[in-house]
């Protein structure tokens, strides 16, 4: 690894290959993946129906330029268009470039309804929205911006879940208000009841478009397709990436016909949409599409959820976030949280720890309910060891779970 960037604080593992939930290395180590490539290998690792859509796609065309008609990405974005509120899909390659995306359709749409005193996008403190310019600058998070200024202009920023704050912060400068409906590098925080509903009126009140940043709550991660469908508020604009592809390089911009504004030459993406990424994203929508496979996915989430709780009431100031098979026990000690993810890589369980006190599980949406099992066994043994001798908080016996 000499050679290679230090952009990442890497563990002490190196896997070579992966089987369904689980990741090996080259000793014969193995890792149950509870955290799928930060919720990105959506169907595991070596999917059948994935490998083969993957290989055979290898096989006759990997890439095409965007200047000639790529029929695969006409048929996917087909299929994504009628299984949501959309009518058109730009792709790309990742969540950020998304991003990008739906900040230029958001200030394009504006600019030509309004005129180019709207332009204001408004954004979320404790939100991720990714590292290039225009998406650092939306992200409200001084230690991902800090070192890198000036940030792009035009961007304002409001307390995540205060819709009072946002009322006030939005007017007749705002082209757009980006949001993620569940937060997740921020802690997997939820929006609080009414505050997506409170943005959409807002919106429709002030001529501002509604975009719902879905990188990381999409593809089936909440047990909807998108969360926006289990929540019941439609934004107008919908970014998406991490899990659409299962673990192949892929991001897509949705919006709704009156607001896809973007035309030749506004916009465009070398590698987006290529005929190896759209083989990728058609078996994903195959699977996850499914409304049986979705609501598996939501019970697994539901069984997940509450045995957190039965771990988390036993330490004072803990609790459980997110929704589906994104969710955070959140440790309220800086210490304890790192031990405990420590113990958890010991044992082989990996899981992701973030803003200093908060455990990210976000297995594959194919987890079984025996390897849910195991990495809860392997949480509260460390919890239990943890909470007993250096913490000292009281030690309750734990309830299997169901």
């Amino acid at each position: 690894m000499k050679a290679v960037m230090e952009t990442y604080k890497r563990m002490s593992i190196a896997p070579t290959k992966g089987k369904s939930s689980w990741l090996f290395d080259e000793e014969g180590n193995r890792y149950l993946d509870f955290i799928a490539g930060i919720a990105t290998n959506s169907l595991g690792h070596g999917h059948p129906a994935l490998v083969k859509a993957i290989q055979k796609q290898a096989e006759e065309l990997i890439h095409c330029s965007n200047l000639y008609e790529i029929p695969l990405q006409a048929e996917v974005a087909q299929m994504l268009t009628e299984a949501t509120d959309f009518d058109k899909v730009f792709f790309c390659n990742s969540g950020t470039e998304a991003v990008e995306a739906a900040i230029k359709l958001a200030r394009k749409h504006a600019y030509e309804t309004h005129g180019p005193e709207k332009y204001e996008i408004l954004a979320f403190t404790k939100s991720f929205h990714g590292r290039t310019y225009g998406s650092l600058s939306a992200t409200a998070q001084a230690s991902y911006q800090e070192a890198f200024g000036p940030m792009v202009p035009g961007f304002a920023y409001a307390p995540f879940g205060d819709l009072a704050a946002a009322k006030e912060a939005i007017g007749a400068q705002t082209a757009a208000v980006l949001v993620e409906p569940i937060q997740g590098e921020g802690g997997i925080n939820d929006a609080p009841e009414g505050f997506l509903e409170g943005l959409r009126d807002l919106c429709d009140e002030r001529g501002a478009l509604l975009i719902f940043d879905e990188v990381q709550t999409g593809a089936g991660r909440t047990g909807h397709l998108y969360a926006y469908q289990g929540i019941g508020v439609i934004p107008d604009v919908l970014t998406s990436a991490k899990g659409l592809g299962g673990g192949v390089p892929v991001g897509a911009m949705m919006a709704k016909e009156e607001y896809a504004t973007l035309t030749p030459g506004n916009h465009g993406s070398t590698f987006g949409g290529n005929p190896l990424a759209m083989a990728a994203v058609k078996a994903v929508l195959e699977v996850v599409g499914d409304p049986f496979f979705l609501e598996e996915v939501r019970f697994k989430g539901a069984v997940l959820k509450n045995a957190l709780w039965l771990i988390a009431e036993r330490i004072p100031g803990a609790e459980v976030r997110g929704e589906g098979l994104l969710l955070a026990i959140d440790l309220a000690d800086l210490e304890l949280a790192k031990e405990v993810f420590e113990k958890c890589l010991e044992e082989g369980v990996l899981v992701n720890l973030i803003g200093g006190t908060t455990i990210r599980l976000a297995p594959p949406l194919t987890v079984t309910r025996t390897e849910i099992r195991t990495a809860l066994d392997t949480i509260r043994a460390a919890v239990d060891v943890l909470v007993n001798v250096p913490f000292g908080f009281p030690a309750e016996a734990q309830p299997a779970v169901a």
